[in-house]
């Protein structure tokens, strides 16, 4: 069964007729549970040993209030392609020296760190894959961009038809100063990254609120049937519909098999990658038949304090059986309402801004896909298609096996960098000094003097629902309290401020959560006319927002971008080991360039340390 005894269609007909929760549903099977794609093997044959080709994949959040991060990070994009496509010199005592040009040689008595990469594919996708079966996120006129389907982006805005030129109109840019491809790439170094930058500004901040950052990538590089279409059969369940072709050609073209594949993540939110199958798309879902809003049904009592426990599941479900169909869990006197009816949610408990916030916990169900989905796609030699069979994963495997291509990838030649909501002092080598750069993968696993390591400081315990021990990474509505273990900063309420996240505010409707951390934005932005700027959080002149500027009371001026914790973007991070970059999204400073604690700039030069052990 897929939600249950009782489905959530059933649910779904009672919120909007009043009636009782009762009938059944068979729902779907998923294949993408935690075993569903090692298969058994690790992805990859022969020996490539080290490459001189990249694929670059980003994977740009494009709902609102990404603007001003995807501004950032076109700070240290520069940064990036210098790194790859020129890298310094170094003299006999190991000093650096000027790099000459991507094509010319070291001064004498000097070499190349490692040489310059002069073949690079250069993708953009976004975080918006529409409503996942829901009424939610429509593509009408001027909507476009709520599902941008997976496919790669080379638009110059999203409410406009323009766009960039890619190579042969393939969706990518191709770094080629040798001009070896047939027909040739680019040639320009400057070209390259002024095209780079457009198409990431182009990704634009009006996408879909439920955004997949995981699954937008998972669908691009390892769906084997990415769909073309969804929707919902006569039992009101998913169906998936045709295979993207348009998907597969770009991810054809994009993809080499004997690549170094880099996936980068950018986004100020958790992840919400509804599964798309059965009745798992109510997490998005927004109106009932009739019009009325849609709700959920409540949790069971057990959820709140056990949501790891077999009984903790959804009032709208009749719960675990044992071998006699009797149930194995008592009846819970709160999943009903003064009617002896099931008890549903409201527009407080269940604000359709925060469906994908602690949904066990909440709900008594998982709508989102398994983490190991992702670890497996980025890890292993088969993946699951979408009637659950084991398939060969594409990310390991040759696309195009009429070339000369024989050696495909190892695991060790697939990298994730992740610039997410984190406080950078939680993953920094020095909290108080930014300048000394980002862990790597080994640092992030070493215990400090409490025999903590950084993931039991900014995730915990995900397999039992456990919090993190950084109180600015635990998702809430309500203000929080506790100490950050790495700085002994505390969460403080408005009036006084921390360094991290500044302080707590209020909810007043309850559609939002409190942040991880904080950060400067270039350009103060006026909030006072509601609308005025897509994701402007300082409108309500009566705010406490650590986001605005409060000299006076009413002040509706935003001088501040937020970031939300990244559990599940972290949790996949921690999952591929020694693969794995993290950086924060709150850049410590964006006012001086020459620093090396710039904008992105600590978690670029990261992935580059990261990736150079690779590059011939």
């Amino acid at each position: 069964m897929l939600l249950g005894a009782t489905s959530l269609a059933a649910c779904r007909t009672v919120n909007s007729v009043g009636g009782d929760a009762g009938s059944t549903s068979t729902g779907g099977t998923s294949g993408t549970g935690a075993t569903g794609g090692t298969g058994g093997s690790t992805g990859g044959t022969g020996d490539i040993g080290k490459v001189g080709k990249i694929d670059l994949l980003f994977g740009i959040d494009n709902s609102r209030s990404m603007a001003d991060k995807q501004e950032i990070l076109t700070y240290a994009l520069g940064d990036l392609i210098t790194g790859l496509t020129n890298p310094p010199c170094l003299d006999e005592s190991g000093n650096f020296v000027v790099a000459p040009g991507p094509l010319a040689d070291c001064p004498q008595g000097s070499a190349r760190l490692y040489q310059p990469v002069t073949d690079i594919h250069i993708g953009v996708i976004s975080s918006s894959l529409g409503g996942h079966g829901s009424d939610a996120c429509g593509t009408g006129a001027g909507k476009e961009s709520n599902n941008d389907k997976g496919h790669l982006l080379n638009r110059k805005d999203p409410s406009t038809a323009e766009t960039i030129a890619t190579y042969q109109n393939l969706g990518f840019l191709a770094w080629d100063p040798t001009q070896a491809l047939s027909p040739p790439g680019e040639g320009d170094s400057e070209k390259l990254l002024n095209d780079f930058t457009d198409i990431v500004l182009g990704v634009g901040q009006i996408g879909c609120g439920y955004e997949a950052q995981l699954e937008s990538w998972y669908r691009f590089l390892a769906d084997p049937n990415p769909p073309e279409a969804i929707t919902l059969n006569a039992s009101a369940e998913i169906v998936l519909q045709g295979t993207d072709n348009v998907l597969l050609q770009q991810r054809k073209d994009f993809l080499r098999p004997d690549s170094m594949l880099v996936v980068v993540s950018l986004t100020d939110e958790n992840d919400c990658s509804i599964k798309e199958e059965g009745q798992y798309y109510f997490a998005a879902q927004q109106k009932t038949g009739s019009g009325a809003p849609f709700h959920l049904p409540a949790a069971r009592a057990i959820c709140e304090t056990d949501p790891a426990n077999e009984c903790c599941v959804s009032c709208g479900q009749t719960g675990p059986v044992d071998g006699n169909g009797n149930p194995i869990c008592a009846a819970d006197p709160t999943c009903k309402d003064g009617q002896g009816k099931t008890r549903y949610l409201d527009d407080t408990t269940d604000n359709i801004n925060l469906r994908c916030f602690d949904q066990k916990r909440r709900f008594g169900i998982d709508f989102l896909y398994p983490i190991d989905r992702y670890v497996n796609a980025l890890s292993a030699a088969t993946v699951p298609d979408r009637n659950a069979n084991l398939v060969a994963n594409p990310i390991f495997s040759d696309l195009d096996p009429s070339d000369d291509v024989t050696l495909v990838r190892d695991p060790g030649l697939v990298l994730y960098l992740g610039i997410v909501g984190v406080p950078w002092q939680d993953v920094a080598k020095n909290p108080m000094d930014l300048k000394q750069g980002f862990k790597t993968a080994g640092e992030l696993t070493q215990p400090d003097a409490n025999g903590h390591t950084t993931w039991d400081i900014i995730l915990g315990n995900t397999a039992n629902y456990g919090q993190p021990l950084d109180p600015f990474m635990r998702e809430s509505v309500d203000p929080r309290s506790g100490t950050n273990p790495v700085t002994g900063a505390s969460i403080t309420l408005p009036g006084t401020v921390n360094a991290i996240n500044g302080h707590e505010w209020t909810i007043p409707k309850r559609d939002d959560l409190q942040y991880a951390c904080i950060m400067p934005i270039a350009k103060q932005r006026d909030c006072s006319v509601p609308g005025s700027y897509p994701g402007c959080d300082c409108e309500d002149v009566n705010n406490d927002n650590p986001l605005c500027v409060m000299a006076a009371e009413g002040n509706t001026d935003q001088v501040r971008a937020k970031a939300y914790p990244g559990l599940r973007e972290l949790q996949v991070l921690q999952g591929i080991g020694e693969r794995a970059v993290i950086g924060s999204i709150c850049a410590f400073q964006i006012a001086d360039p020459t620093q090396p604690d710039y904008a992105y700039r600590p978690a670029i030069s990261s992935l580059i340390d990261r990736m150079k052990t690779r590059l011939k």
